[in-house]
């Protein structure tokens, strides 16, 4: 837990800093691109990760990374969290340049926090995150589904759901030569799906006879 917190404290720090800064800086000397890449700037794959576009970038994903890499850190080590969160941001980062122009600048966490909820998913899905409200695996598939759905739809703008759904499945591997118990974790969590909409379905129906029946009263 020490570890994650530290690394969300390093991250709020160092994007706080970076608001106060030249943008042209940042930009060509902070931030990822493949232009900047290609230029030799390498250090850029690692202090990408440190940077937020805005306060609601920054806290929606330090609030996933909480959750997600104090379960890690729990279950397995600081170390293996800190080594996945870094190992999926930097691969990400790669391998989402191939969709996206060259002078494309990507910055955040975010695809490094789907490599931990890949994991996390396969390590122990169970896990009930009081900071999610839901248990961990969950919140794991529901959110890779929705960028899933997100890139197969084309939807375009200031996030890259495509760069989600890569830290995903860069975790999926990595999640499964942690866990000797994968499977019977990825029935669960699918299970834990499969209720999940039966139980949005209940309420849907619920929501709708009520809603008939007070327009029949009127």
């Amino acid at each position: 837990m020490k570890a994650t917190i530290s690394l969300v404290l390093i991250i709020i720090l160092s994007t706080f800093t970076v608001w106060y800064m030249d943008p042209d800086f940042v930009i060509n000397y902070l931030s990822y691109s493949t232009i900047n890449l290609l230029q030799g700037k390498l250090w850029t794959l690692f202090t990408a990760l440190f940077i937020h576009a805005d306060l609601i970038h920054l806290l929606g994903n330090m609030l996933f990374l909480l959750a997600f890499g104090n379960a890690l850190e729990r279950e397995l080590s600081p170390a293996k969290m800190l080594g996945a969160f870094f190992f999926g941001g930097l691969l990400s980062f790669l391998l989402s340049s191939l969709f996206y122009p060259l002078d494309t600048v990507m910055v955040g966490a975010s695809a490094a926090i789907f490599t931990l909820s890949a994991i996390s998913m396969l390590v122990r899905p169970m896990r009930f995150s009081w900071l999610l409200l839901s248990p961990i695996g969950l919140v794991a598939i529901l959110y890779f589904l929705y960028n899933a759905v997100a890139v197969y739809k084309g939807i375009l703008g200031e996030i890259s759901y495509i760069s989600h759904v890569i830290g995903f499945l860069i975790g999926i591997p990595v999640g499964i030569s942690w866990s000797r118990k994968w499977r019977r974790n990825l029935i669960i969590t699918f299970i834990m799906l499969i209720l999940y909409i039966l139980l949005l379905s209940l309420l849907w129906d619920v929501i709708m006879s009520t809603g008939a029946s007070s327009i029949l009263r009127l």
